[in-house]
């Protein structure tokens, strides 16, 4: 995606989600790139200065490095989050709203929030 233009970025391990998030964001006309890892999402941003997506949609549980560790690595970017999660888990939500977090939505999410959420970031 890169520079040019404002665009989303989802980030889930699980490929099949990732995908569909992509597709319900793409349907809304919403420009998105996908990782499938918190750690080559981390790679590329901070060795790419002008690569600056609008708003990143983050799963909570990914392996290696979980999406709360990635917010705070993103700490000093001030990128809009909205986090995903299949597991409510109060202290998570907790921490990721308190980090500044925008969204903390549970899988299955009610689609249009997501959209509306990001159109928010994108509109603001």
């Amino acid at each position: 995606m890169g520079s040019s233009g404002q665009f989303a970025v989802v980030i889930d391990d699980d490929e099949s989600v990732a995908r569909a998030i992509s597709r319900l964001l793409r349907a809304a006309g919403i420009a998105v790139d996908t990782f499938t890892s918190g750690t080559v999402f981390l790679d590329q941003i901070l060795s790419q200065p002008a690569y600056r997506p609008a708003c990143v949609i983050l799963d909570v549980s990914m392996p290696h490095l979980d999406g709360l560790e990635v917010q705070r690595r993103l700490g000093g970017l001030s990128l809009p989050i909205i986090f995903i999660t299949a597991h409510d888990v109060p202290e998570a939500r907790n921490k990721a709203l308190s980090a500044g977090a925008i969204g903390y939505l549970r899988k299955p999410f009610n689609t249009q929030q997501l959209i509306e959420l990001v159109r928010g970031v994108m509109t603001a």
